[in-house]
């Protein structure tokens, strides 16, 4: 979580013009793509969690 909170800190920090473009992009989004995006992310976030930890 840690690691998560200081990447979107660095981003807002450095580009604060394009995330606020991203988040208009984010509630412009339907639900069901808004859906997906969160079930690829989770995968993907448990998949390198595995992968660090060592199988």
């Amino acid at each position: 979580m840690a690691v998560v909170l200081a990447l979107e800190g660095i981003a807002y920090a450095l580009a604060p013009e394009a995330m606020r473009r991203g988040l208009v992009v984010l509630i412009q989004a339907s639900e069901q793509r808004l859906r997906l995006g969160g079930l690829i992310a989770a995968v993907l976030g448990v998949a390198i969690a595995w992968l660090l930890n060592g199988p």
